[in-house]
């Protein structure tokens, strides 16, 4: 359809769409009807009572689009900078339990690393290994050494049987047990299985703040967490 065609279509033929189809049709129809351009007046969104031209008005759409693609940016570059420190504090974690030779120092070693590497004020580790009840005295209240068969273990199971990490809320006797009297403390949770189905025990870290973990977010780094800690353990 040429320009001159479609001047003769009669206009209650036309709508939104046709027109819309027709310019998309023939992207040049304004470069050879350049006049039309300073003719035509759009109101402007901004101020009722003004209008600004077809031009104007692409400029601004064009500019609002790029805002909102650097806004879209902005959050790709701020999660990729907080999974490079994630990442940096993991490689921090593997260097201290690639440093520690016995299971009391491997206990230690990720204490520390989720208190000073990950800001992890509030974590409990949770065993299922007869051989490290001896380190519980030595390992202060980051060590919990108990019967998976146990009553408040039980509470666990739909963990222990996804045998993945979870995040969010928790009930409250799963609070009481795993942060004792600071458990009052505690707004969200973040729960790392051990091994197949829980066999070696649970990370639990706890955060002050309720959304600080949520069942939304990423588990992917904390599942390496706890595939590191596991390794470690069996070692």
């Amino acid at each position: 359809m040429t320009t001159s065609q479609a001047r003769g279509i009669k206009h209650e033929g036309l709508n939104d769409s046709s027109v819309a189809e027709y310019l998309q049709t023939y992207p040049d129809f304004f470069e050879r009807n350049g006049p039309l351009l300073t003719k035509l007046r759009l109101p402007h969104l901004r101020d009722a009572g003004a209008t600004v031209s077809l031009v104007e008005r692409q400029v601004e759409v064009l500019r609002e689009r790029n805002q909102s693609l650097e806004r879209k940016l902005k959050e790709l570059v701020d999660v990729a900078r907080a999974n490079d420190t994630l990442a940096d504090r993991i490689h921090r974690l593997s260097q201290r339990l690639i440093r520690a030779h016995s299971l009391l120092e491997t206990i230690n070693a990720v204490e520390t690393s989720l208190r000073e590497d990950f800001d992890a004020m509030h974590s409990v580790l949770v065993l299922f290994l007869e051989e490290a009840r001896p380190l519980e005295a030595a390992a202060g209240r980051f060590l919990r050494v108990d019967d998976p068969a146990g009553t408040d273990i039980k509470t666990f199971e739909s963990l222990l049987a996804a045998g993945k990490p979870r995040c969010g809320q928790i009930r409250d006797s799963q609070r009481d047990y795993l942060f004792g009297e600071d458990s009052i403390e505690i707004g969200s949770v973040a729960l790392t299985p051990l091994g197949p189905k829980g066999a070696l025990g649970i990370l639990a870290i706890g955060a002050s703040d309720a959304e600080r973990f949520h069942p939304a977010m990423s588990t992917e780094f904390l599942s390496r967490i706890g595939e590191l800690v596991t390794y470690a353990l069996a070692r």
